[in-house]
C-alpha cells in the first residue's frame, strides 16, 4: 500500500506543479497585447514560473514543488503608434515581452505533463482497487 500512495503523492505534486505552471502562462498570454499606461511606464514583462524537486525523505523519492514566479527580463517589443496616449517621443509604444508562440508550447508541455501525472494517479487508484478485490477474495 505504501508504494501506491507514495506514487500518488508524487503524482500529485506534479499535478500542482504544472497547474501553477499553466496559470502563470495564462497570464503571460492574457496580457500579451497590453501596452504601456503612460510614455515612461512600463508594460506587463513576462512571468516564468520556477519548478525545482525535492527530496521527500518519508517517501524516499522526489516530488516538484512549485517556486517563486520570476521575471522575464528580456527587451519589450516596441511599435510605431504615434497616437497611442503611451507613446514616447518618437511615438513608439512599449509592449509585452510576450511570444504568443513560446507561451503556447509551454503550456502544451505543460498539458501533457499534468495529463501523464493524472494517468499515474488514474493507473496507482485502478491498481490498488484491483489488490483489494484480489484480498477480499
Amino acid at each position: 500500500m505504501g508504494d501506491f500512495l507514495s506514487s500518488l503523492k508524487i503524482a500529485a505534486s506534479g499535478l500542482e506543479a504544472q497547474s501553477a505552471r499553466m496559470r502563470v502562462i495564462a497570464e503571460n498570454l492574457a496580457n500579451a497585447d497590453s501596452a504601456a499606461k503612460s510614455p515612461d511606464a512600463e508594460p506587463y514583462r513576462r512571468r516564468i514560473p520556477t519548478l525545482s524537486a525535492m527530496f521527500d525523505r518519508e517517501l524516499d523519492a522526489y516530488n516538484v514543488k512549485v517556486g517563486r514566479v520570476a521575471l522575464d527580463q528580456s527587451q519589450f517589443k516596441t511599435r510605431y503608434e504615434p497616437g497611442h496616449p503611451a507613446a514616447n517621443e518618437q511615438g513608439f509604444v512599449q509592449y509585452p515581452n510576450v511570444d504568443s508562440l513560446i507561451e503556447l508550447a509551454d503550456m502544451r508541455e505543460a498539458q501533457r505533463t499534468y495529463e501523464a501525472n493524472l494517468n499515474v494517479v488514474r493507473s496507482s487508484r485502478a491498481m490498488y482497487g484491483q489488490t483489494l478485490d484480489i484480498l477480499r477474495g
